[in-house]
């Protein structure tokens, strides 16, 4: 049984290696970006529009309002990173129904890497946002002791972020395949099935949690007057 996609080799040489996290990783962002402009040519504002437009707008509203939800009021700045974030990691998951596909979110690499994206995001929003000496400055907040509880809760957030989501994605992988071993064919089928489920909501999760940290570095601290007056 394989714990990890990246124990699938395709091809090596000395310690170069191209395994099945590299090779499915590529092949989902290839086949998101061609799907996205293939889908985006024939774009319409008249009434009548075709069903992949019509579903496009459909996921783009509903990601828009769930980054507006989080508490970003500029949702489309955001747009971007966390709309491709969910849909890197949903489709990483309903990819599963291939024969011989594995998830590449089931390796600690890709997870880690997805984290790693979140952690340089914030501050860079951040610093959009306030400027870079009101971000640096929110770290000492309330008081200058707790820079270095700001700076570990940041390191920390960021290995939570990978280690959450490549243990909910490797157990369910892990789960299906001992099942496939000791039962018939149709339970498996309903598990793989809540498999994709699962997958939805990790991709949901783990894209609200990014947007959640944006919105917390792109807080913007105003005079106690101006928020009284806005009251």
């Amino acid at each position: 049984m394989r714990l990890t996609p990246d124990e699938i080799i395709f091809w090596q040489y000395g310690f170069l290696k191209l395994n099945a996290t590299i090779v499915f990783t590529w092949a989902i962002m290839i086949a998101l970006s061609v799907g996205a402009m293939l889908i985006t040519r024939t774009l319409s504002t008249e009434l009548q529009r075709s069903r992949w437009q019509n579903l496009l707008e459909i996921v783009v509203t509903s990601i828009v309002k769930q980054i507006e939800d989080v508490g970003l009021s500029q949702p489309q700045k955001y747009l971007g990173f966390l709309g491709t974030l969910f849909l890197f990691v949903a489709a990483a998951s309903l990819c599963t129904i291939i024969p011989g596909y594995e998830p590449p979110t089931g390796s600690l690499s890709t997870t880690t890497a997805l984290a790693l994206c979140v952690f340089v995001a914030v501050p860079f929003f951040g610093i959009a946002e306030q400027g870079l000496r009101a971000y640096l400055k929110s770290y000492l907040e309330p008081t200058f002791i707790m820079l270095p509880f700001n700076i570990i809760s940041e390191i920390s957030r960021t290995l939570a972020l990978a280690v959450r989501l490549f243990g909910n994605m490797m157990s369910g992988a892990m789960i299906i395949a001992i099942l496939l071993t000791i039962t018939p064919l149709v339970f498996p089928i309903i598990m793989t099935s809540l498999g994709l489920l699962t997958g939805m909501v990790q991709a949901y999760i783990f894209s609200i949690l990014a947007g959640v940290y944006i919105a917390a570095a792109t807080r913007v601290n105003k005079p106690k007057r101006e928020e009284e007056t806005q009251a």
